[in-house]
């Protein structure tokens, strides 16, 4: 049987006459923290003071022993080595490697010594292969796209630049005697309630006589086969097979998949997977508003609540199993169900993919390219090609996985970033999103659909980012205008859209020690990556909100830092409210982003530390299977109702038009019956006497449980500018017709105490906007779990407090320092 031997001990780290210690699976940054020869570059402005380590040339050794008897071949296996490297042992080269994204196997048979990986510098690799292919365009000023690495090492509008090197991924020795198995190509398919897996195997042999058995058992029926030569195909059927579906359409039945490999002395290799079965096709089909992009899974068609992915850590050897499963229930507990694995990151490990399966999380997964013409030339075509094929077959067994996806707006970036002309002709990938990916997908996996870029029209036919068809990237709003503007277009499948916000304020001090805190201060501006990012938050508080515009004390900023916040949760409310009210012409959206890499001002949900932005809490509300909103159109206020769950929804609504001083103007009650169907989404249009009128007034919807007349208690999620949870059994949507500095707000009155450990309530005297309770403030290890709610006089909220333990016994007026809300415009 293959014998797997670890060599994840004994390592060290050589530059310059120098030996550390080294930590394998790693990397040189890592090693170098560890070692405290650099400072940690993610505190303060220490990303500057590392800079140096991306182009210096890195060692690493071990001591290999050889091989213990009783097998015919011992092969070297490096999972993953970050990025251009050698590897000799004993001084003799066994290969040269140049991508991350790729495993690599040597034949160390009868072999032992010193083992060295010889990283060479990204920078030198990338700049030498430009100096060979000739300048190509690219939307930030490093070279990373002469190289098949993870792009965003080389940093971006949300990450530090920390160009990474080193045995990133396990390394192993694999000894066997006979044959092992090389490759298993997994086709899951289901039809007619009969699970197929097909195992297409790849054997490699020492003894080319020896007969060789293949044994498949799936869901308890198995199937044996000869193998032939060096390759077999195993079929097993499942009768009665269960579906695997994604969270909120049904279970994530799984099965494992375990493959033997024998001879007529017994087993020799085995491979064992999880697989689900489950359809998936993607409607392109024109109709009347263009030609859509629509998930279909076992049939049904799903309006995707989506994020897109980062790598959790710019340092990707630091992602641990458990982190990934934290950071994806975090998404699947907002109510997600499509995650999309950004194209300027990785192929991520088989940790993340596994939490996805069982999470009932869909993965769209990027070929990696991002934001820049790649040469088509070697020593890089084949290296995508490898890459590309490797990856394919070992993703392929995953249910979650529903979509290839060749870049990321790099054929956007041809047409409208002045990259045609400066080309002249050049090579800039094309031929990988148009010709090879597609070949590639279409001759490993053809279960699965596969598109060329995001954004894509589906051909040069329209513009490539032509809202009208396929996937379109919504950046013009955050980039230069007011986040009502997301009301304009009604984009078939909005893959990109988002709005900043700093992170919270206890990872703020973190990543700051000592530092004074302002937008401006020299710390926030280093944590801030993207161009004219703070000049885009001033604009877009301005557009909604009186704020001081310079001399900031420790009151202003914290009033900014929460009103950042707040015009965050609201830009995204705005877009996903309106898109999804427009189901199924708008058939998804994919917020920019749910995580971060470290500590920075930027589009996320969850920041750098893991801590939940109010936008998380407010993506609750937004992503549930029941969502009210209120919805200004050209004819009218509209109250939608956007049923995505499989059951029917009639239910009883009370529309309320107040006064800011809580009063009420008009009230009626409505019987909304157009939603009853599952997964549709049913308009009424709002009575004229009930539309508020000028900033003294706004709109107040409230269904179910509060709209029969609640008890005045508000729970579940919140809901900064659009609606907020109204109660058990119950929702809420808010419209006020005039921006903050408009409204004459009364000065916010409510009550707090202290309710039982780990729980706050407040009670409002008057309308009280946005409310949030920031636990952070009071230690760093509390957090709150609810973002912002806006409270109406005479309500109150419970706010629960994880974390209560560390902070002892606290009275209500120290919580109520942590509380903040919209106040009157000074």
């Amino acid at each position: 049987m293959l014998d797997v031997t670890p060599i994840h001990e004994g390592w060290v780290l050589r530059h310059d006459g120098a030996e550390l210690p080294a930590t394998v699976p790693g990397c040189v940054h890592t090693d170098l923290l560890t070692a405290g020869v650099v400072p940690d570059p993610f505190l303060g402005r220490g990303e500057t003071e590392v800079a140096w380590v991306g182009r210096r040339d890195w060692l690493y050794e071990t001591t290999l022993a050889p091989a213990p008897g009783g097998h015919e071949q011992t092969d070297l296996v490096f999972d993953g080595l970050d990025t251009v490297a050698e590897v000799r042992l004993d001084g003799q080269l066994l290969g040269t490697v140049r991508n991350m994204h790729r495993s690599y196997r040597f034949d160390v048979t009868g072999l032992g010594g010193r083992l060295s990986v010889h990283f060479r510098s990204a920078y030198g690799e990338a700049e030498a292969v430009r100096g060979r292919l000739g300048e190509r365009p690219n939307a930030y000023p490093e070279p990373f796209q002469y190289l098949r690495k993870m792009a965003c090492s080389f940093g971006w509008d949300w990450g530090p630049t920390l160009v990474t090197a080193g045995i990133w991924k396990p390394v192993r020795l694999e000894h066997w005697t006979t044959a092992r198995i090389a490759r298993v190509r997994p086709l899951v398919t289901v039809e007619q309630d009969v699970g197929r897996v097909e195992l297409d195997v790849e054997v490699e042999r020492s003894q080319v006589e020896v007969g060789l058995t293949l044994n498949a058992r799936v869901g308890g029926v198995e199937t044996a086969v000869d193998v032939v030569g060096s390759s077999a195909t195993v079929r097993v059927e499942v009768p009665d097979a269960d579906l695997w579906w994604p969270r909120g359409y049904g279970e994530q039945a799984l099965y494992e998949v375990e493959l033997t490999l024998a001879d007529a002395g017994g087993p020799l290799d085995s491979w064992r997977r999880r697989v689900g079965f489950r359809t998936v096709e993607l409607d392109r089909r024109d109709d009347e508003h263009g030609s859509g992009f629509t998930f279909v899974v076992n049939g049904e068609r799903l309006f995707a609540r989506g994020v897109n992915w980062i790598p959790d850590d710019v340092l990707p050897s630091r992602i641990t199993r458990e982190r990934y499963r934290t950071r994806l229930a975090q998404a699947a507990g907002a109510g997600v169900d499509l995650v999309r694995v950004w194209g300027g990151g990785l192929y991520e490990s088989e940790d993340f993919y596994d939490a996805c399966d069982e999470l009932g999380l869909l993965v769209w997964q990027d070929f990696p390219f991002a934001c820049a013409a790649y040469p088509e030339e070697q020593p890089l075509r084949g290296e995508v090609e490898a890459e590309a094929r490797e990856n394919v077959v070992r993703l392929m067994p995953h249910p979650s996985l529903v979509l290839w996806n060749g870049n990321n707006e790099n054929l956007w970036g041809f047409r409208d970033w002045d990259w045609e002309r400066r080309l002249a002709g050049d090579s800039w990938g094309e031929g990988y999103y148009l010709g090879l990916l597609p070949r590639v997908v279409a001759e490993l996996d053809p279960t699965r659909p596969y598109t060329a870029g995001s954004p894509w029209s589906g051909s040069w036919d329209h513009h490539p980012n032509d809202p009208a068809h396929g996937t379109h990237h919504s950046w013009e709003v955050w980039n230069r205008r007011d986040y009502a503007d997301y009301r304009l277009e009604v984009p078939r499948f909005v893959a990109e859209f988002g709005w900043q916000a700093p992170p919270a304020y206890a990872t703020l001090r973190r990543a700051l020690p000592g530092e004074v805190l302002a937008p401006d201060s020299p710390g926030m501006l280093h944590h801030q990556k993207a161009d004219d990012g703070n000049g885009k938050l001033a604009r877009g508080l301005a557009r909604h909100f009186a704020v001081p515009e310079q001399g900031f004390g420790e009151a202003d900023f914290d009033r900014w830092h929460h009103l950042t916040q707040v015009n965050q949760a609201r830009a995204v409310a705005t877009g996903i409210e309106h898109w999804r009210s427009h189901w199924p012409v708008c058939a998804g959206t994919i917020l920019w982003q749910l995580n971060d890499c470290w500590p920075v001002t930027s589009w996320a949900a969850i920041d750098g530390d893991g801590r939940e932005k109010p936008l998380y809490h407010e993506l609750k509300r937004l992503y549930a299977d029941r969502l009210l909103t209120l919805q200004p159109r050209p004819d009218g206020l509209v109250l939608a109702a956007v049923n995505q769950s499989a059951e029917p929804w009639a239910c009883r609504v009370v529309l309320r038009r107040m006064s800011v001083e809580g009063g009420v103007v008009a009230e009626a009650a409505v019987e909304v019956t157009a939603a009853v169907r599952a997964r549709a989404v049913g308009d009424l249009r709002v009575p004229e006497d009930l539309v508020p009128v000028g900033p003294k007034e706004f709109l107040v919807a409230d269904a179910g449980a509060r709209g029969a007349g609640g008890d005045g208690k508000v729970g579940g999620g919140a809901g900064g500018g659009g609606g907020q949870d109204g109660g058990p059994g119950g929702l809420r949507a808010l419209y006020f017709p005039a921006a903050d500095h408009e409204i004459p707000y009364p000065r916010p009155r409510f009550d707090v105490s202290v309710s039982a450990p780990g729980e706050v309530t407040v009670t409002a005297h008057t309308l009280v906007r946005d409310l949030l309770l920031q636990a952070d403030r009071l230690t760093p290890d509390a957090s709150a779990d609810r973002g912002l709610v806006t409270l109406l006089p005479g309500e109150e909220v419970t706010i629960g407090v994880r974390g209560w333990e560390t902070l002892g016994e606290l009275d209500a007026e120290t919580v109520r320092s942590a509380l903040y809300c919209v106040e009157p415009a000074r």
